[in-house]
């Protein structure tokens, strides 16, 4: 089975045609992760004399050090380092899933032309990391599908007009979850649809390391020293942050940043993790990855959803049979924040929300 790629690359270039190399680029973001250019060299497998190799012929195209050396600390990046750094994982974080959506689009195309016996499974999900695991698992082990990362609506509408096979969406735990559920009603129908997959994880503010601003939650969004980055209009998140203003009495207004938005959690932690913002709300594991703080704010389901007709599927059993392995469990209750619940297989959607009449 073919597995395709798309690799997103920053490229900066002078005007006489000198460029900074990728693998420079790469190396600045090495350091920063690990905190010293001789651990960077150790975690990417490089000689210290082809370190400082691309380190010095970067500093060529800026005519400006990249990094410094400080006694008793090793060679850290200056400034200018650190704003390649961020700028080459901020790319990262806001380009993968839709990079990853179009490349599993391309392969669906190319697998199609190659050989037209084997259905594919259509996945549409908002973007997390129990979808981006199911996703590394099912290409493992063969499974012919194409994943596109959306809007939760989006997902749902999707799959009730069939234009895919298994939709993922979150409805947080508590005091939200039946107005939440009552928001996706439309979409939902508890005769036709099942759940084949269920995994709680935590939603919560993810702050800078340290949290220098002291915020420790969603009232402190509206305070005049904050600055917020949003998810886009649509996202389960937008809807979970609307939800905790109105029950707290805040207009959105007064949030400052509250118009600005990105796309995934990985790109608002980024975000925050560059300095352009102070706060954002999203899940445990980009900020994790990225060395900031969380704040937890809340607990949500993050549920996979399919059509009863399709559940004799090949391609759909193969799913549901990596969605119940012990390895994918094991493998996603490894992600912070995250924990897999029930033994999986196919549920029905009204035993997920008893509210829901039918099934």
């Amino acid at each position: 089975m073919l597995d395709v790629s798309i690799d997103p690359q920053l490229c900066i270039r002078r005007r006489d045609g000198a460029a900074l190399s990728g693998r420079t680029v790469a190396l600045l973001v090495l350091i920063q992760e690990h905190g010293s250019l001789a651990a960077a060299c150790a975690a990417g497998g490089l000689s210290y004399r082809h370190a400082w190799d691309l380190l010095r012929a970067g500093e060529a195209v800026f005519g400006e050090p990249l990094v410094i050396k400080a006694r008793g600390r090793g060679s850290r990046l200056t400034a200018l380092g650190e704003r390649i750094a961020w700028a080459e994982r901020r790319i990262r974080a806001r380009l993968t899933p839709a990079l990853d959506t179009l490349a599993s689009e391309v392969g669906s195309e190319i697998r199609a032309v190659l050989s037209a016996s084997s259905a594919q499974l259509r996945i549409h999900a908002s973007h997390g990391f129990a979808v981006q695991t199911l996703n590394e698992f099912l290409v493992a082990r063969g499974v012919p599908h194409a994943i596109k990362y959306c809007a939760s609506g989006e997902a749902l509408d999707a799959l009730r007009s069939g234009a895919c096979e298994v939709a993922g969406f979150p409805v947080p735990v508590g005091r939200f979850e039946g107005t939440v559920v009552d928001h996706y009603r439309p979409w939902l129908d508890p005769r036709e649809q099942r759940v084949i997959f269920v995994v709680s994880r935590r939603q919560g503010l993810i702050v800078a390391a340290g949290n220098p601003k002291r915020i420790y939650g969603i009232d402190d969004l509206v305070r005049d020293d904050v600055r917020f980055i949003n998810r886009q209009p649509g996202s389960g998140t937008r809807l979970l942050l609307d939800l905790e203003l109105q029950d707290r009495g805040l207009a959105a207004d007064r949030v400052n940043g509250y118009a600005q938005f990105e796309f995934t959690h990985a790109a608002v932690a980024a975000f925050v993790a560059s300095g352009m913002a102070d706060v954002g709300l999203g899940i445990e594991v980009p900020a994790r990855r990225f060395g900031l703080e969380f704040v937890p704010v809340t607990t949500e389901r993050y549920l996979l959803l399919c059509h009863r007709r399709n559940t004799d599927s090949p391609a759909l059993r193969a799913t549901i049979d990596v969605l119940t392995s012990d390895a994918y469990r094991a493998a996603v209750d490894h992600l912070p924040g995250y924990r897999t619940e029930g033994p999986g297989g196919i549920v029905l959607l009204g035993d997920v929300f008893p509210g829901l009449a039918g099934g």
